[in-house]
């Protein structure tokens, strides 16, 4: 009977005090002592099977939460939320106040702080252990669960000043930590407290020491999880860029073979700089040596292109509008140095550079710059893309000395044939050597002598191409370039070629001019006269000009072909020019500097740095030497022009 009823009451669960009743009842009843102590000793029985039910149950318990957080550590992918699970549980499992979790850093060989949950201090969350430093040191060094009721009067810690003040902070009293063990590698501590002094169980140490195995396997499985996918990844990134490259080597070899193909067809520079444009998009300009543009357009909407031929000059009817507003148009308005300096470094290094929006590739020869190819363009460019633009400045560079040897050879033929016409003109076939460069000499042409300060080479070279594109003649003598070019206006033509020409050295261009003359007799007799011309603008102070007889007023009317300048200059300067001559005096210079004085002695003795009665004695020898009256207005007149025509005709004397 007495073990029904603790049965009974084990079957319903009842609370602990429920299983005294019987015994009470029995003594309340006046049972004997032999039944009293029966029924002690089956409740004693029953409260041990309760216990052990009771236990059974919480391991049951246990057990399922750990089968249970296996299964959401397995689900979880990231290692954040991994290990915020993992703290979580924890705490929850434990019915503790906190937990946390440190993770070993192996850079400073200590754990730091990386998950909690239940915290309240900032201080607490950044904490690091040492190893073996406070409790969860120790764990950490030694790989062994630690507990503790009252962790502050506990002295098996090695208390450190900042964990103790972390730990204070957080309020912390009673703490048990377990190692995440990986192999026999310790990864980080586990930990579960409270704020208030309570023994942990050793079944709380066994089931947070569970959970931490679990823990150890899912934060290496994230990290390897992690560490895949970082790895796919970069394999997708590696294949991305493998495909971009292989794209674009494509692109750069068609680019390539394209540009190839247009020269091998007799393509021009504008053919080449149309596939750079359609392949990298943007506006291309293509410089010369000088950086003068080629071909291109770096201006913007509705802005004019600078535009000229592989002559580096516009054909003849463009050379108003050369001479005008195109002039201002392309690089030189987009700030030439910066260019010029990009252009250098490119030489250089061996390769394209950006300026802003502006990609600049350069090639030389033989230290001399060659062509310059510059790409405006306001989206990225890859490495690539300046290779193409490299290429394609090579090809430019291959295009322009093609044409250059083609130039200087035509040039030589032309200039040979031009220098026969001035100095052998009974030479025979020079008509038929005329005709076969396309130069008609009976037509009406005109001889132009241009005298200049710059380079030879580069003057050479314009004149050839200009004589090639106005199917004229062009060679050099000396330090000066003739040209026989087509027309009957010797004045305009002169004007043009000196403006193009200074134009195209940097320096001024004086071009006297001579014409119209037909057939192969009148070329030597032109040249002289242009050559007089030229020396007349030159001694006139208007280098840089270009003029004929005509426009030089009287003084074209002596330097014409046929005036008699020396009889004149004898006639009415003949005696003091024989009189320096013999005595090494300066009684030219003196009586220049008189006139251009306007006959004031003192200015004239200031201008020659002499005293004035030298200048009265100098002058009366004058007037010894020319006769009385030399200071008449007609007299004087003629004497100025005799002394302007002898500096023309002796420019050092």
């Amino acid at each position: 009977m007495s073990t029904r009823v603790f049965l009974e009451l084990l079957a319903r669960e009842a609370s602990a005090v429920e299983f005294e009743g019987p015994v009470l009842a029995a003594r309340t009843a006046g049972a004997d002592a032999a039944t009293l102590a029966e029924l002690e000793e089956a409740k004693l029985a029953a409260l041990k099977v309760r216990a052990l039910l009771r236990r059974r149950a919480r391991r049951e318990a246990e057990l399922s939460a750990l089968f249970d957080t296996a299964g959401d550590l397995a689900a979880l992918r990231d290692l954040d939320a991994v290990l915020e699970a993992i703290v979580h549980r924890a705490r929850q499992l434990l019915g503790t106040d906190a937990a946390y979790m440190t993770l070993h850093d192996p850079d400073r060989g200590d754990t730091r702080m990386r998950v909690t949950d239940g915290s309240v201090s900032a201080k607490f969350r950044s904490l690091r252990l040492a190893m073996g430093a406070g409790l969860g040191g120790l764990v950490a060094q030694t790989a062994t669960p630690y507990s503790t009721a009252d962790y502050f009067a506990d002295e098996r810690f090695r208390h450190m000043h900042d964990i103790d003040d972390a730990v204070q902070e957080e309020g912390l009293v009673a703490i048990l930590g377990v190692p995440l063990k990986l192999g026999g590698r310790v990864i980080g501590v586990l930990f579960a407290a409270n704020r208030s002094v309570r023994p942990f169980t050793q079944d709380e140490v066994v089931l947070l020491g569970s959970l931490a195995a679990h823990a150890a396997v899912a934060i290496d499985n994230a990290r390897l999880l992690q560490e895949t996918r970082n790895a796919l990844e970069e394999l997708s990134e590696a294949n991305r860029r493998l495909n971009a490259h292989s794209e674009a080597v494509e692109r750069a070899a068609l680019a390539h073979d394209r540009m190839t193909g247009l020269v091998l067809r007799g393509g021009g520079v504008e053919d080449v700089a149309a596939v750079v444009t359609e392949v990298l998009g943007g506006s291309l300009a293509v410089l010369d040596d000088a950086g003068r543009p080629i071909t291109g357009d770096l201006g913007g909407p509705g802005e004019h292109a600078v535009r000229a031929s592989a002559g580096r000059t516009a054909p003849s009817g463009d050379a108003d509008r050369m001479d005008g507003a195109d002039r201002a148009d392309g690089p030189g308005r987009l700030d030439a140095a910066a260019i010029a300096e990009a252009a250098q470094s490119s030489r250089t290094l061996g390769r394209t550079v950006r300026r802003g929006d502006l990609l600049v590739a350069s090639v030389d020869v033989g230290g001399e710059p060659l062509c310059t190819l510059v790409l405006r363009t306001g989206r990225q460019v890859s490495d690539t893309d300046h290779r193409i633009l490299e290429r394609a400045a090579l090809v430019t560079a291959l295009l322009l000395l093609f044409r250059r040897t083609v130039a200087e050879a035509e040039g030589r033929v032309r200039g040979e044939l031009l220098d026969d016409l001035i100095s052998r003109p009974g030479l025979g076939g020079l008509g038929e050597r005329a005709r076969r460069v396309g130069v008609d000499l009976d037509g009406d042409h005109v001889v132009i002598v241009v005298r200049h300060d710059g380079g030879r080479e580069r003057a050479a070279f314009w004149a050839s191409s200009r004589a090639t594109l106005e199917h004229g003649l062009a060679a050099q003598r000396g330090d000066e370039v003739v040209l026989l070019l087509p027309g009957g206006d010797p004045g305009l033509l002169a004007k043009r070629v000196a403006a193009e020409l200074s134009a195209s050295l940097g320096h001024p261009a004086t071009a006297g001019a001579c014409g119209p003359v037909r057939g192969i007799a009148g070329v030597a007799a032109a040249h002289r006269e242009a050559r007089r011309c030229a020396d007349a603008l030159r001694a006139l102070g208007r280098a840089g000009e270009g003029a004929g007889a005509a426009e030089l007023g009287f003084v074209g009317l002596l330097v014409g072909e046929g005036r008699d300048i020396g009889t004149f200059l004898d006639s009415a300067l003949g005696p003091v020019i024989d009189y320096d001559a013999r005595r090494g005096t300066s009684l030219v210079g003196t009586l220049t500097a008189y006139f251009g004085t306007g006959g004031s002695l003192s200015r004239t003795a200031e201008a020659l740095h002499i005293h004035v009665n030298t200048v009265t004695q100098r002058l009366d020898r004058i007037g010894r030497l020319l006769g009385a009256g030399w200071q008449e207005p007609e007299r004087a007149l003629e004497l100025q022009l005799a002394l302007r025509l002898h500096r023309i005709s002796h420019p050092t004397a």
